[in-house]
């Protein structure tokens, strides 16, 4: 009877164990077809356009002081307004005239030991921001809304307006550039390169050069400024994830 209930305990406990075995190689199995491990390889690269500039944008402003802020404001308007003359005269649009600040604000007047006066002067600015076209006028058009009453100018931005063929070769040159990098790495650790898995994208804005006609050159001579658009920049950087085989 011993013997008998031992040999069956024995094949329950076999079978068991077969069952078991067959189980985790069953799992085992459906994971590895179910999700199997993909190699990658990460790249970057860059692509750049060289763009040559086709407008400027320029800040323009007056500046009026007075101790009475209804004289300052009906001065400042004067010159403004023949600033906007001066302007349309050189066939700026009115869409390319935006109006960006326009203060008035108190200012305490000090003495040479830097008390107090009492004095009280009125300041207002006006200032605009103007879009310029033909950029061979430029140093004409500066020379003539100083004649005119501009005492403020914040410096100039050169820039170009439609970007879209130069961003296309650039983005272009940024895909080849990291392919490139990864057929080199591939070819060095003896793999081969595979479909892409992810792609994305960065930058695209161009440096835009400033040349600021307020810092350390007079009003005066504005004219006499050489002015250079120069050449921007454009750059792309891209990150691909190949698959490796």
């Amino acid at each position: 009877m011993r013997k008998t209930l031992f040999v069956i305990i024995s094949i329950v406990l076999l079978s068991s164990l077969i069952s078991g075995c067959a189980g985790v190689a069953s799992a085992q199995t459906s994971t590895g077809s179910e999700n199997p491990v993909t190699r990658t390889i990460s790249v970057s690269g860059s692509g750049k356009a060289i763009l040559t500039p086709d407008i400027a944008s320029i800040n323009i402003g007056v500046h009026t002081e007075n101790k009475s802020a209804a004289a300052a404001v009906s001065a400042n308007n004067a010159q403004t307004q023949t600033v906007a003359d001066t302007l349309k005269e050189f066939g700026i649009e009115a869409k390319d005239i935006q109006t960006t600040n326009f203060s008035i604000y108190p200012q305490q007047q000090y003495d040479n030991e830097g008390k107090p006066t009492g004095e009280i002067l009125y300041m207002v600015d006006n200032t605009v921001y103007v879009t310029v076209r033909d950029l061979d006028q430029i140093g004409d058009l500066l020379d003539a809304v100083v004649e005119a009453g501009a005492n403020s100018i914040g410096g100039i931005q050169f820039d170009v307006e439609d970007k879209t063929a130069a961003m296309s070769a650039a983005r272009k040159a940024a895909v080849a550039d990291a392919q490139a990098i990864a057929e080199e790495m591939a070819a060095a650790a003896g793999v081969n390169l595979g479909e892409v898995q992810t792609m994305s994208i960065y930058g695209g804005s161009s440096p835009r050069p400033v040349y600021d006609l307020s810092s350390g050159v007079k009003m005066e001579e504005a004219a006499s400024v050489p002015i250079s658009p120069g050449q921007l920049i454009l750059t792309v950087e891209v990150s691909i994830v190949y698959e490796i085989r």
